[in-house]
């Protein structure tokens, strides 16, 4: 019996014509495509910053295509044990969380919770984050050809890589650098 091995994939390429196809849905979006949930203008620069700290974050921390949340099962957990020292309850503990550590992708993000980290920073906030969202979905709608398409599904795909990820968000920064509105462009906010 001979053992298959998965073919090497390369990481996905974005070229100006993606982001081209990108800018086109952007403008035909129902609403205003760089207005965030607090119904504020947002520059495109403000959101690059957001999609370049995000890939920062991901080199740190390490990327994971999902999020393991692994909770403990009644049978890892010791015997509910009238008998147990405090010494024996306090090693019991020790060891779930020793093994809890040691079986988890330690620091390992994936995009979603990485734009969200960014977002709790002082290089975004939560209209960058849902900004940022909008734009890899564009990119990933133009680059897939699919207008159902959105990009944290694509990311969490099995056969996606890290270095597919770092291209999708550098190639949103460059979307958004090159699209979004500058900070001279912006609104001014309706006097009350």
């Amino acid at each position: 019996m001979t053992q298959q091995t998965a073919p090497t994939l390369s990481a996905a390429v974005f070229s100006d014509e993606t982001l081209t196809a990108a800018k086109v849905l952007a403008d035909d979006s129902y609403r205003p495509f760089w207005t965030g949930q607090s119904g504020e203008q947002n520059t495109g620069e403000a959101v690059a910053r957001h999609l370049d700290a995000t890939a920062a974050l991901l080199e740190k921390s390490g990327w994971s295509r999902t999020m393991i949340y692994t909770t403990a099962r009644t049978t890892d957990l010791p015997a509910d044990d009238s008998g147990m020292t405090v010494k024996d309850m306090v090693r019991a503990v020790l060891r779930l969380i020793r093994d809890e550590i040691e079986y988890s992708p330690a620091g390992r993000l994936s995009l979603g919770i990485a734009l969200t980290r960014v977002s709790e920073g002082d290089q975004g906030d939560t209209d960058t984050m849902s900004l940022a969202g909008s734009v890899l979905d564009v990119v990933i709608q133009a680059h897939t050809g699919s207008a159902t398409a959105r990009a944290m599904p694509w990311s969490e795909r099995q056969v996606r890589t890290y270095q597919d990820i770092v291209a999708l968000l550098r190639a949103g920064a460059r979307f958004a650098r090159t699209h979004g509105p500058a900070a001279d462009d912006l609104a001014e906010p309706a006097a009350a």
